[in-house]
């Protein structure tokens, strides 16, 4: 077997990772536009690009479905590995989120689509969880939360395109595993050995639920109320945890799991400007602009590191 096709045989579905954050960070972006002027619509261009790699990254795996289904397979039933495949449902939620304002219809579809994939993706590992013979506490970490309470992220374009029955439905199916998987994963990383450094950056995804969930709760309910305030703080106070362990991040080798770095961060960037559009509070602007700039040099860094992991054939291998 060649090189190149060795490679698209260990291809894993966890690059759809790098769309989920580059998608959060063209939003962030086009929120951060409503309250500085760059003197030039970068959102729009970073959004151009996002859209680019997602389409180049599906025509690379639909390359592996067809030609090494059996890995496809292993990838999907793997008690780890399964968790990061509901990326590229959750990467069409977050495109059309981006799409929302500039093409409307577009956006629909990329809604629906996503939207349909990763209720099956939810069903899917939920059954899978029910009816196990393969989970042990050592396989449980962080990405758990992508498939089954990335719901929450339907209702953010979910309430433009659909009835808000169907925005409820998946922010309650999301909302409602969040403190269960929360509460597993805490016992897990307490009470058992700690994670491989490969999965430490998915520490990271504990931002999400909350600051995703600030945002649909926010986008459904209308207003900023007591509840909402919980879930901006709760995330609030995971990204103060996890910034306070920096030292202990920058010391783990590069793997491509340094992306779930990305969108969480970018998720509390955007929870962040939408709390100064509610309150106008001014010290939102400061602590978002912050987030902002720390977010683009910190995907200007994984994208160069990526890619120089790529040349030197450190990704994409057996075993990874």
């Amino acid at each position: 077997m060649s090189s190149t096709e060795s490679r698209l045989q260990n291809f894993p579905a966890s690059w759809f990772a790098t769309v989920m954050g580059l998608s959060g960070l063209s939003i962030a972006w086009n929120r951060a536009e409503h309250f500085f002027t760059p003197g030039f619509c970068l959102s729009s261009l970073l959004l151009g690009l996002t859209s680019l790699w997602f389409m180049a990254l599906i025509g690379i795996y639909a390359r592996k479905i067809a030609k090494y289904p059996a890995e496809v397979r292993a990838e999907l039933t793997h008690p780890v590995k399964q968790a990061f495949a509901p990326a590229f449902s959750i990467s069409l939620l977050l495109l059309s989120v981006a799409y929302l304002q500039s093409a409307r219809e577009f956006s629909f579809w990329l809604w629906s689509i996503g939207t349909v994939i990763h209720l099956g993706f939810t069903f899917f590992m939920l059954s899978s969880w029910i009816h196990h013979t393969k989970y042990e506490i050592a396989h449980l970490n962080p990405a758990w939360f992508i498939p089954v309470v990335g719901n929450i992220l339907v209702p953010i374009a979910g309430l433009q395109h659909a009835a808000p029955e169907i925005s409820w439905f998946f922010f309650s199916l999301g909302l409602f595993f969040w403190p269960i998987l929360t509460a597993i994963i805490f016992y897990r990383l307490i009470f058992h050995p700690a994670l491989p450094e490969r999965l430490l950056p998915t520490l990271f995804i504990f931002i999400a639920p909350p600051a995703v969930g600030f945002i649909s709760w926010v986008n459904l309910t209308g207003s900023l109320d007591a509840f909402g305030r919980i879930l901006y703080s709760v995330a609030a106070v995971f990204t103060l945890l996890l910034f306070s362990q920096i030292n202990r991040f920058r010391r783990i080798p590069f793997f491509l799991s340094w992306w779930a770095y990305s969108f969480p961060l970018a998720a509390m960037t955007i929870a962040t400007f939408l709390m100064l559009k509610l309150t106008g509070q001014g010290f939102y602007l400061w602590i978002g602009g912050g987030l902002l700039g720390l977010l683009s040099m910190l995907i200007a860094m994984l994208a160069w590191r990526t890619a120089r992991a790529v040349l030197r054939r450190e990704i994409c291998v057996s075993g990874h």
